[in-house]
């Protein structure tokens, strides 16, 4: 799945129901292992407080979480939705990563009547 993200400049990382990580992108791999080998690991683990109990909310509740954050004078929008398997079973998490401008422009479309 992930080789349609191979050189996409955003993070994508996909874990299972218990916060095992599956598969990463080469992004993902840079920004968040800084150089670690982390496929295989629980993300659980990689989570201080309190983003391990919000985790933890997450994988039990299946719900979908999206937010921005700026650090170090750039913005990011993170956006973790639930994935299911080919039985609608909750399967685990897909993480987008993606830097965006300070300020962007919010278009409302109206639909045709």
């Amino acid at each position: 799945m992930l080789e349609y993200f191979h050189n996409v400049p955003f993070s994508v990382t996909v874990c299972d129901k218990d916060g095992k990580i599956l598969e990463m992108n080469e992004t993902a791999e840079r920004v968040l292992s800084h150089g670690q080998h982390i496929i295989g690991q629980n993300l659980l683990d990689c989570h201080p407080e309190p983003a391990r109990t919000k985790l933890m909310e997450m994988l039990k509740n299946h719900n979908l979480n999206a937010y921005t954050i700026e650090k170090n004078g750039v913005k990011k929008l993170i956006y973790q939705s639930p994935w299911f398997d080919e039985n609608g079973e909750f399967a685990g998490y897909i993480e987008l990563s993606m830097e965006i401008p300070m300020e962007m422009p919010h278009y409302v479309r109206q639909p045709k009547p």
